[in-house]
């Protein structure tokens, strides 16, 4: 099974983004992978945070560019081909829209607002996201 930072670099390779797209991006192929197979492509989770579904260890390997693009040289012989295969089918559906476009659709979503419970938009929140609930909600969907 992949990492974060295994999906975050497949992200990386198809378009140079922000940490908080790459974000919003990470969540998506973790919450789509577990409605489409029932299975986690990567095992790291996200967090309820302000801005929308946030992991805490890619966010520290990226918060030094702040809100400008990262620029990593990716090298797509380190990327798995399922991995990148996935990305690129997420990256089809969400990859179009902006940070603040994919924060409002986050925010819109049941598995973010069930964990930021009764937090003022504004308030700190490191709340798991449920697995289930992200598998349930986005599997919906699909039906």
């Amino acid at each position: 099974m992949a990492n974060i930072f295994d999906l975050a670099k497949s992200f990386l390779f198809i378009e140079p983004m922000s940490n908080k797209k790459l974000q919003k991006l990470c969540y998506y192929a973790k919450a789509w992978h577990l409605a489409l197979y029932d299975e986690n492509i990567i095992d790291e989770s996200f967090e309820a945070w302000v801005h929308g579904p946030v992991n805490r260890a890619l966010y520290d390997k990226y918060k030094d560019y702040d809100w400008d693009i990262i620029t990593e040289n990716i090298n797509e012989n380190d990327i798995s081909v399922d991995i990148l295969s996935f990305a690129k089918q997420v990256y089809n559906s969400y990859g179009h829209m902006d940070t603040d476009e994919l924060e409002i659709v986050s925010h819109s979503e049941t598995p973010w607002i069930e964990a930021r419970g009764n937090k003022k938009p504004w308030e700190s929140c490191d709340t798991i996201i449920s697995e289930d609930t992200m598998k349930n909600f986005y599997r919906q969907k699909v039906s």
